[in-house]
């Protein structure tokens, strides 16, 4: 909606849903889920009301009101963004397109005659998102072998069910599945859940996502093969691999299967030879810093730009945004870069998990490589006023910078509203803040952001080094006094 409020006039073609995966697939219907089975599990946790003298009797779900619950909110978001699409100018075209060249677009949809046709432009900007990465050897049939994509739908509750893949999209649906009464089991190719996620992080993420549920894994194996079931009829087999070895050790019964494995580029069809560029082996259009498409000659091809997943820099549907922005800045004449260490992530599970940056992991590698001191500062949960209010207490923050200068290399939170806490932290990153400059920062007391102010305050830099002055020996070690 940036362009035409910088008056350029703006055209889109979409050849599904206006708002793409986020609003239709992803981002938008999965939170719905994640709210009404974490309100389901709240209330069924007896312990945890009790302890606030809540008491409640027993509590029930309507499964189709849980699916239309996220269908209806997918539905009014990609009804509202249309008009406001509408309402601001945008004329909004249907079908697949691609290029004729550098400023003409054709559309059209299969089957179709009365839809279609070329539209002319000064710039173009590709968009076209991702589509869920399916392994080989896995068969979709939409019921019992299925993607996020058929999740969301929530058509049936498994008894078990079993997750290829134990990243975000994973960790989501385990935290769904398990709230409304199945039993789940990760299936991970490397030799640890939660892959991408920091090792400190991951550890209590286990203790509090994954140990006290339903939820067992087996890790450092491959899905090689998937049979199709029926449900409560013939359940879904499994053939599990050693990811070392290339041997068969095990077959699984489950009632589903969820493909959680990632996502690919949707760049299929786009005919960007026409504009002399292609895309890299995994299908990625490859860009510039300034979102431009880069030619085979290594050029960036003129007034082309291309954001979102379909670059493959960050995908996420706010990183995609910010990119679309960075791109309009480049159109108009002013130059704009995307810092995309400042573009925080988040995972809705109950508790949740945020970070932006750096795990610790990569930040001490990256220090041995550039010759710098990393710091690391911790802070709890349970030092927190409100999170103790809400008997919440299970969480952590960690702050990892430079030593020497104060740069924040990268922030992690889990625990209560993480996700909603971890912007003090990526903004500053975005803004070029030293962690010396967010100790000054002011937080209402008592709230959640508090437990990132404890953090920042305790943060340490080393002084600056002041040009000729003398080395002091070093100190002796005192000891330490009996206790």
């Amino acid at each position: 909606m940036v362009l035409p409020c910088v008056g350029l006039k703006t055209c889109i073609i979409e050849g599904h849903d206006i708002g793409g995966t986020c609003v239709n697939r992803g981002c938008v219907p999965s939170k719905a889920l994640l709210a009404a089975s974490g309100r389901i599990r709240e209330m069924q946790n007896e312990m945890h009301l009790k302890a606030m003298g809540i008491q409640v009797g027993s509590v029930s779900f309507d499964r189709q009101g849980v699916a239309d619950h996220a269908s209806q909110l997918a539905s009014n978001i990609q009804g509202n963004l249309k008009n406001s699409l509408v309402a601001i100018g945008v004329d909004i075209h249907v079908g697949m397109a691609k290029f004729v060249d550098n400023h003409t677009i054709a559309y059209g949809l299969p089957g179709r005659v009365d839809v279609g046709g070329q539209v002319t432009a000064k710039d173009v900007i590709i968009a076209t998102g991702s589509v869920p990465f399916v392994p080989p050897g896995i068969k979709i049939d939409g019921k019992t072998v299925f993607t996020s994509d058929h999740a969301l739908k929530l058509e049936w509750i498994p008894e078990w069910v079993a997750i290829i893949g134990s990243g975000y999209i994973g960790l989501e649906f385990s935290d769904v599945y398990t709230a409304l009464g199945s039993e789940v089991t990760f299936i991970e190719a490397v030799d640890k859940i939660m892959p991408g996620f920091d090792n400190e992080i991951a550890r209590l993420a286990q203790r509090t996502l994954i140990t006290p549920r339903n939820i067992d894994f087996r890790t450092g194996v491959l899905a090689t093969n998937v049979k199709q079931g029926v449900p409560g009829v013939k359940p879904v087999e499994i053939e599990l691999t050693d990811f070392n070895t290339k041997e068969v050790v095990d077959v699984m019964e489950v009632d589903a299967c969820l493909v959680a494995t990632g996502r690919v580029p949707f760049t299929q069809g786009l005919s960007l030879d026409k504009i002399g560029a292609e895309t890299d082996r995994r299908g990625f259009v490859p860009v510039t810093d300034k979102m431009e498409v880069l030619g085979k000659d290594g050029k960036p091809v003129p007034h082309v730009y291309c954001i979102g997943d379909a670059n493959g820099k960050y995908m996420l549907a706010h990183a995609a945004s910010a990119q679309g922005i960075s791109a309009i800045e480049n159109i108009k004449g002013r130059p704009h870069v995307l810092n995309h260490n400042s573009v925080p992530a988040a995972c809705f599970t109950h508790p949740e998990v945020s970070f932006v940056g750096l795990t610790e992991e990569q930040a001490r590698e990256k220090a041995e490589e550039e010759k710098f001191e990393v710091g690391v500062v911790k802070t709890s949960f349970k030092a927190n006023s409100k999170a103790l209010a809400e008997l919440e207490g299970d969480g952590m923050a960690k702050a990892i910078f430079r030593k020497d200068t104060g740069e924040i290399l990268g922030v992690w939170i889990i625990g209560l509203h993480a996700a909603d806490l971890i912007h003090e932290a990526s903004n500053a990153v975005a803004t070029n803040q030293t962690i010396q400059d967010l100790k000054f920062n002011v937080h209402a007391h008592p709230t959640l952001s508090e437990v990132l102010d404890e953090l920042f305050k305790h943060a340490e830099v080393d002084p600056p080094k002041q040009a000729g002055a003398k080395k002091s020996p070093p100190a002796k070690s005192a000891a330490a006094a009996p206790a």
